[in-house]
């Protein structure tokens, strides 16, 4: 592209952008300077998550943690127990490392280059360029998927995604890359274009303001862009999920492992989860090994949950009346059942609890 070209898109953009833009509680109004605190937490909560879904979340974290520092002093299960919910838990752990490194070693202050944004726990190439370009006003290459599919389109390019990734960021690079009129503006506009004109079914071509120039436009085949590879099916396994209660009628929870699916969170004690082959049955915990004949199995306390490598199900088993000794080198603690909503748990678990504590049925059983 010229460069004549390629301000003409930009200025088009930008026009459109300063009439258009989204309000969205993170973002700073026209005139305004934004706040790389807000900058920073909105990008780690929207990576592979929606807006919609995201909006609440950053509400109650500025309502509870206004600023670094605040974020920093929490405590950790106060920060992944407000993050239930939103998924992707390695985002929260790292949220939080973050911020104490930030609060720590800076002072508060959130370096302002890509190269010293990357080395923070969970920030990588996209959140880096994201926070130097709307945060600090510095040229940078922004692309999420709505950015993909404007690019993919615009330049009407027809290699499938994934692999075409690399080339399509080199397609918003020459957009991008070192243009220094309004480069927070300008990332924002690609992804409110991508989000409300250019979306992925049925895309508004008649209202774009770059439609003139647009090559996936011109040929008649936007719609249709990007493509993509057909997806693998994915493989589905199974486990067993423990309604346990003691003679107290408190509930059994544990604390996961860091490492692993939602490390670091609460939730009801799970077997091993193994995929789905013949004549194959998943292993029950140690510690409730000796007790599976006291088990009730339900079959119709069921939880099904989808990941993004996997689908799981997992089949309820009831125990009342848990009286042994809870081994010591197992994570568990028991909860006052009418506690139990308010552990902020993973939203598996929490499928599972609504099942049992709705089910007044499930509840004699054992």
């Amino acid at each position: 592209m010229a460069d004549s070209d390629i301000n003409r898109f930009r200025s088009d953009l930008l026009v459109w952008y300063d009439k258009n833009r989204r309000v969205l509680p993170w973002r700073a109004g026209t005139g305004e300077v934004a706040d790389p605190y807000h900058v920073w937490l909105s990008e780690i909560m929207l990576q592979q998550t929606v807006v919609a879904a995201v909006i609440p979340y950053f509400l109650k974290f500025l309502a509870k943690w206004p600023g670094v520092h605040d974020l920093a002093n929490a405590e950790q299960d106060e920060v992944m127990s407000a993050w239930a919910g939103l998924g992707y838990y390695t985002r929260a752990r790292n949220l939080y490392k973050c911020a104490q490194i930030i609060s720590r070693d800076s002072k508060g202050v959130f370096p302002d280059q890509q190269k010293e944004l990357k080395a923070l726990p969970g920030i990588g190439d996209y959140t880096s360029a994201a926070i130097a370009a709307i945060a600090f006003g510095k040229p940078a290459t922004v692309v999420d998927g709505n950015v993909e599919r404007v690019v993919a389109r615009y330049f009407a390019e027809e290699a499938p995604l994934p692999d075409s990734k690399k080339l399509l960021k080199q397609y918003a690079a020459i957009l991008s890359e070192g243009r220094a009129d309004r480069p927070g503006d300008f990332a924002q506009a690609m992804m409110d274009l991508g989000a409300t004109v250019c979306t992925p079914k049925s895309p508004k071509c008649a209202i774009c303001p770059v439609r003139t120039a647009c090559k996936g436009y011109e040929s008649g085949m936007a719609a249709g862009l990007p493509r993509r590879t057909s997806k693998k099916e994915k493989p589905r396994k199974v486990g067993y999920i423990y309604w346990i209660r003691n003679i107290k009628g408190q509930v059994l929870f544990e604390r996961r492992p860091e490492r692993g699916l939602l490390g670091g969170m609460l939730g009801l004690p799970t077997s091993e989860w193994v995929i789905v082959q013949e004549n194959m049955e998943p292993v029950h915990l140690d510690f409730v090994r000796n007790k599976k004949n006291n088990f009730c199995l339900d079959r119709n306390l069921k939880v099904f949950h989808s990941f993004t490598h996997f689908d799981l199900e997992l089949n309820g088993l009831i125990l009342n009346d848990y009286s042994s000794d809870l081994p010591e080198n197992e994570p568990c603690f028991w909860v006052e059942e009418r506690d139990v909503f308010n552990l902020g748990l993973p939203t598996l678990f929490k499928k599972f609890v609504n099942l049992m504590l709705h089910d007044e049925g499930s509840k004699g059983t054992g």
